[in-house]
């Protein structure tokens, strides 16, 4: 979150990925997290990423996502590569997220489309809200004797 705001964090990572290779640093992934219902979606944006390289995992109410974009499709060698520009991030891409006890962690879901990993958390049946019904007086009667 601090490198989508600040430039000097930004900047750090960038230098960090050219000195130590983009392959050995996790770089971030922009994420929109919103409600819709009684689901929560996270949405991913990862273009160009091989489908097989995507993990979702939940585990201990974290859910991790990771994936994977090579130097260049269809090229094993990276000496055979000439960029003349490489502004795209490539290697690892990781996020994790913390999973609040209200969701039903056995039953998400992910779809990767058009270059967006959607994952969908459902609401934990226990956490739903519930209507409660108010009873009036409890059905007792106050009966008032002579004195």
């Amino acid at each position: 979150m601090t490198m989508a705001f600040d430039p000097l964090f930004r900047d750090l990572n960038r230098l960090t990925t050219e000195v130590f290779g983009s392959s050995r640093v996790p770089q971030g992934m922009a994420m929109d997290a919103y409600r819709v219902g009684e689901d929560y979606v996270a949405e991913f944006d990862l273009p160009g990423i091989d489908p097989d390289s995507l993990e979702v995992r939940a585990e201990n109410n974290t859910l991790t996502v990771r994936a994977e974009r090579k130097s260049r499709p269809g090229s094993e060698n990276e000496a055979e590569v000439s960029y003349v520009t490489a502004e795209r991030p490539r290697g690892t891409f990781s996020r994790q997220l913390s999973l609040g006890d209200g969701l039903d962690v056995d039953n998400i879901s992910a779809d990767y489309t058009d270059g967006v990993l959607r994952v969908t958390l459902p609401v934990a049946e226990r956490a739903k809200p519930r209507q409660i019904k108010v009873g009036h007086g409890g059905g007792r009667r106050v009966i008032e004797g002579k004195s």
